[in-house]
């Protein structure tokens, strides 16, 4: 047995996290992937087919009332506001993060003063962000401006309407400075629009310490909602009665069974809302959300910055030299939840650790992306990856 593989297994007998482990359903594969799609917990299932036989299959319409459909996407967004640093009342469930991102950023630039004609777009955003911005510019009247997030303070000006950030690099985990650019974005005049899908459930947010403006984020990653769960909306508290939803649905009226002709946004939290909310896959995350019970973020974040050390250190002595580049931050304020190596042929290597039973996943043109949950994932299992990872590219 090996020096890291002996240090493993003493770092897992002292986890303070590691009985959540067996809150999930899990098997031998070490599964480094959970920064795409998180791991199921257990409770899951069974509270699914609660929702299926007895909530949909005997109450029927009674649900949304008896069963508390109605009030579900307020109720579950006050499930995750504890983990994103934000008080009750400011976040809604519903929708996907591009249908958020939408409404955050089209809401952000009609709060905007006259003649704010800017829209400052992170240059390395997940595509979808940079669709959707682009989308909003042309609708708004405003010209789209990409810059590199460490660039952003000296782009701001007076013509600044919106600024909209990623938390977390999506492809190499670079941790972007959220209480420093936010408070850039305010001196300049502007709002801030933050994209938290890499950074919720993994680490500190401090949406409401840090004055963030609006805020979106999916739940299908770190918050372990199911393949395709709902996203989030957050709008602070003191912008909700001039947030201007470019979705004005039913569901966000004043008086939803109403049913009149013109348009009178609810206040609060709710004037998010769109449609009717999907509640099979929201009652599936209401109930994923129970493994954060008892669960300290800063507990979560010690771990990850554990995790994310120790592969790196295995990677270091089991990997041949010059064979793999970190392209993740080193220093601890700058990096996320994952780990990114750059590889030359990294398909074919992702497609080979799989196999062998070690999952992360690939990033064109070449990179390895390894994401650590730090509910479920052990120190002995970074390990193992890190010696798979060594033997198959030797």
């Amino acid at each position: 047995m090996s020096e890291l593989s002996v240090r493993a297994e003493k770092l897992d007998a002292a986890d303070e996290l590691g009985g959540k482990r067996g809150e999930f359903v899990l098997d031998d594969v070490v599964y480094l992937d959970g920064n795409s799609l998180g791991a199921l917990p257990a409770v899951v299932p069974g509270r699914v087919e609660d929702v299926v036989r007895r909530q949909w299959g005997e109450l029927r319409i009674r649900s949304w009332e008896e069963s508390g459909w109605w009030t579900a996407p307020e109720r579950i967004g006050d499930r995750i506001a504890p983990l994103v640093g934000a008080a009750s009342g400011q976040i809604v469930v519903g929708d996907s993060t591009s249908v958020n991102v939408f409404k955050a950023l089209v809401g952000a630039v009609r709060m905007a003063e006259e003649g704010r004609d800017e829209i400052v777009i992170d240059a390395t955003t997940f595509p979808t962000d940079g669709y959707i911005a682009e989308s909003a510019a042309r609708l708004t009247g405003r010209t789209l401006r990409p810059v590199a997030p460490a660039d952003v303070p000296a782009a701001l000006g007076d013509r600044t309407a919106a600024v909209l950030l990623n938390h977390v690099d999506y492809r190499t985990g670079r941790l972007h400075d959220l209480p420093g650019l936010t408070a850039a974005v305010h001196r300049a005049g502007a709002y801030v629009v933050w994209d938290l899908c890499h950074s919720a459930g993994a680490l500190p947010v401090g949406l409401d310490e840090h004055g963030v403006d609006l805020a979106v984020g999916c739940t299908y990653k770190y918050l372990n909602g199911g393949p395709g769960s709902p996203a989030y909306l957050y709008v602070r508290r003191e912008l909700q009665d001039r947030f201007d939803s470019p979705l004005p649905g039913w569901n966000s009226h004043a008086e939803p069974f109403g049913m009149r002709t013109g348009y009178e946004p609810a206040s609060g939290a709710p004037r998010g809302r769109v449609g009717t909310p999907d509640i099979l896959s929201m009652l599936a995350l209401e109930a994923a959300l129970e493994v954060w019970d008892g669960v300290s973020v800063a507990a979560v974040r010690a771990k990850s910055l554990a995790l994310t050390d120790f592969f790196l250190e295995c990677v270091a002595e089991y990997v041949p030299e010059g064979r793999v580049e970190c392209v993740t931050p080193v220093a601890h304020e700058e990096r996320g939840s994952q780990v990114a190596l750059r590889c030359g042929d990294a398909g074919d290597v992702m497609k080979r650790l799989i196999e062998q039973g070690v999952v992360g996943d690939f990033r064109a043109p070449d990179v390895l992306r390894f994401g650590f949950t730090p509910l479920y994932v052990g120190f002995a299992e970074v390990e193992r990856a890190a010696r798979v990872l060594a033997r198959t590219l030797a």
